[in-house]
């Protein structure tokens, strides 16, 4: 107690009282950081359609089996876990902007190997470097884009993420039906090679230079970002005040997170990663092609849909989520997952007992694409932005990379099983996800706060008050 004590208590009241953050806006600066830094999302997308539209190409190029391919597929999130390991303590040592660095240069290194490759090795190698690469853009973009907006722009900034990360994918589907696979691991690059240009006209996240003590710089910075006449006083005297009392406290370890401090931060960004991968999302983004098939659905047909209404739902989420905030959006992305994802198993059951089989393809297709929808309206990126919000400075680079690993650990087990589910039973597989979705539903109306419209300091400080 003591000296903790009253550190804490003076954590929580700057928090609550702060009023920093307000009436922000859109400076041509703070739109430009914000692209370069989603360039990153624009790779994380990229890399998550890669494996639909290649899958018949490298399997019929190199010889792979069923099983071999699914390794392929899955290993990306074996890659993923080991960046999101690294991700939380990578970004607060070499700061937002190093750590997308680094990951621009993991995922090039990936695709090189993968566009080069004569047998499952090489394929697997590059896979695998490219989620390491994958697993830090996940942490540090939607991290970066949350330290540098006002609290008034930081969920629509915030879903820019979620909106490039759809339009990689959906991007990738449609030059996928056009070109092989090679080449399109050629495109798949280009994300990163944009994003290393643009890092040197960025500035690094005020947050970050605050919390290394770098006082003339993060305040410079944040005039940089606000705009030369901006009033920023009262938004640097809030983060120097929550900084000064994070440094009478020490850096978080990841085995502090699960103090009871933290248990609500901690319950609620597990909890949305597990569920958004459980759900299927992953699983249906890379195997999008075979569903198809399986359900006697047109594959390119099915998957150039799937990518034209994910991307104007996506803006459309993007559009509203400082006005109708995020809770019901990701009530209504889970709502509209449970029921696509039961259409899709309705369909594949009355394949199965010989029902309405002309019906059938179509209503596969119709729940799949239901699917995509709905899940790029929220639950693509909100988990990300809440995951930025929730956790105080000293502890969020362990708490992103704990919760980092949960999502990319659940994805590789959904995406490495998903092929051997659907040979035991299709139609099982998909109402697993729709019950899962239906879990979601009812965990964002009970445990998920709305974030709409507060400073991250008065998140934080409602998140987690501090105990004595």
């Amino acid at each position: 107690m003591g000296r903790q004590e009253g550190a804490e208590q003076g954590l929580l009241t700057a928090a609550l009282t702060g009023g920093g953050d307000s009436g922000g806006s859109a400076t041509g600066l703070l739109v430009l950081s914000t692209m370069v830094a989603v360039c990153g999302s624009l790779e994380f997308g990229a890399a998550i359609g890669y494996s639909s539209p290649a899958e018949s190409g490298i399997m019929d190029d190199l010889g792979l089996s069923l099983a071999e391919y699914s390794v392929f597929g899955s290993i990306m999130t074996v890659g993923a876990i080991l960046g999101a390991i690294m991700s939380g303590k990578t970004a607060d040592l070499v700061g937002r902007r190093g750590a997308m660095g680094i990951s621009n240069i993991l995922c090039l290194s990936g695709w090189i190997a993968i566009i080069f490759s004569e047998g499952a090795w090489a394929l697997d190698i590059g896979r695998l470097l490219v989620g390491c690469g994958v697993g830090l853009f996940s942490y540090v973009v939607p991290v970066y884009i949350s330290e540098i907006t006002p609290k008034n722009l930081r969920g629509g900034f915030g879903t820019a993420h979620q909106f490039m990360l759809s339009f990689g994918s959906a991007l990738t589907y449609f030059i996928g039906t056009v070109v092989n696979w090679r080449i399109l691991a050629l495109i798949g690059a280009g994300p990163c090679v944009l994003q290393l240009f643009g890092l040197s006209f960025i500035p690094e996240s005020p947050r970050w230079l605050a919390k290394l003590g770098r006082e003339r710089e993060y305040e410079a910075v944040l005039l940089y970002l606000r705009g030369k006449n901006a009033d920023i006083s009262e938004e640097a005297t809030e983060i120097k005040e929550y900084t000064l009392t994070l440094q009478q406290i020490s850096e978080g370890r990841i085995l502090d997170l699960f103090q009871k401090t933290y248990t609500r931060s901690l319950l609620v960004g597990v909890g949305l990663m597990a569920l958004q991968q459980f759900g299927g999302s992953n699983a249906i983004a890379f195997y999008a092609s075979s569903i198809f098939e399986s359900a006697g659905f047109p594959a390119n047909i099915g998957t150039v849909t799937m990518a034209v209404v994910q991307v104007p739902m996506t803006i459309v989420g993007v559009l509203l989520m400082d006005k109708s905030g995020r809770r019901p959006l990701l009530l209504i992305s889970a709502i509209g997952t449970c029921l696509g994802c039961f259409l899709a198993g309705l369909s594949f059951l009355l394949e199965d007992f010989h029902q309405w089989t002309q019906v059938a393809p179509t209503l596969a297709f119709v729940g799949i694409v239901v699917y995509n929808a709905s899940f790029g309206l929220g639950l693509a990126g909100i988990p990300w932005l809440i995951m930025s919000e929730i956790f105080p400075m000293n502890m969020k680079g362990s708490a992103g990379s704990l919760v980092s690993v949960v999502n990319w650990f659940a994805s590789w087990i959904v995406t490495y099983v998903f092929n051997f589910l659907m040979e035991l039973s299709t139609a099982g597989t998909f109402f697993i996800f729709s019950a899962i979705a239906g879990l979601t539903i009812l965990f964002v109306a009970k445990l998920v706060p709305e974030t709409k419209g507060r400073t991250l300091e008065e998140i934080q400080a409602a998140m987690n008050p501090l105990m004595a």
